[in-house]
């Protein structure tokens, strides 16, 4: 197996595997993939596939302790941000431990958007309405959907990091539910999942609005387009 990357070597790889994305461009991207690569570290002989399933059957089980609502749900915002945790943990381990692959890049994408699938179910049976919870998936999901189909288009490079990139959307949706948690003591966990589910709705607007003028911009220039 090929040595372990240092620290800049896997942001300068991440980036390549991200169209070319930085992540030291954001502090909350490039603190949370720092956290991930010391984990890889010590954790290096996981195999990333595992650990992506891991992570998505952690994710599912938030939903059990958010529809249990009162203080489970502050389980269930820690079993959200470990399941964001091993996330990026698999990456770190395939790409700084020379495992990265097309194959597990594709199957860890994928995994992402089932795991915000089982995000927004957990605010929704924690009490946000349905038309904000599918509000909040859709902002999850068209970012990356928006990156995939510049790329097709022949856009080399994916856009800057946005405010509304997967850290921080794993952070809204377990600090709401956790918050919402603690917030039931005194009888307000609901408005605080419908306020958190709300600020992460708003953030996805910006952040998806950023990621289009920066993508509208490539694409005005030459390159080739696929219809379909």
């Amino acid at each position: 197996m090929s040595s372990f990357l240092t620290r800049d070597e896997y942001f300068d790889a991440w980036s390549a595997w991200h169209g070319g994305t930085d992540p030291r461009a954001s502090g909350i991207v490039r603190g949370w993939l720092t956290i991930a690569y010391s984990l890889a570290r010590v954790l290096s002989g996981l195999s990333p596939l595992l650990v992506t399933a891991l992570g998505l059957v952690v994710a599912l089980a938030a939903i059990g302790p958010a529809a249990a609502g009162g203080p489970w749900l502050i389980s269930a915002g820690l079993l959200i941000g470990l399941s964001g945790l091993l996330d990026s943990l698999d990456g770190a381990l395939a790409i700084a431990g020379g495992r990265a692959s097309r194959r597990g890049f594709v199957l860890d994408s994928v995994v992402d958007r089932l795991t915000e699938v089982a995000y927004s179910l957990a605010l929704w049976v924690a009490g946000a309405p349905g038309w904000l919870v599918v509000a909040f998936g859709a902002l999850c999901w068209l970012p990356d959907y928006l990156r995939a189909r510049a790329g097709q288009a022949g856009v080399d490079e994916t856009g800057a990091v946005s405010v509304w990139e997967r850290p921080t959307r794993v952070a809204m949706a377990g600090m709401t539910l956790g918050g919402a948690g603690v917030s039931s003591l005194v009888g307000l966990a609901e408005p605080v999942v419908v306020t958190g589910a709300a600020v992460g709705v708003l953030l996805g607007v910006v952040g998806t609005t950023q990621l289009g003028l920066q993508l509208r911009r490539a694409l005005d220039g030459p390159g080739p387009v696929t219809l379909g």
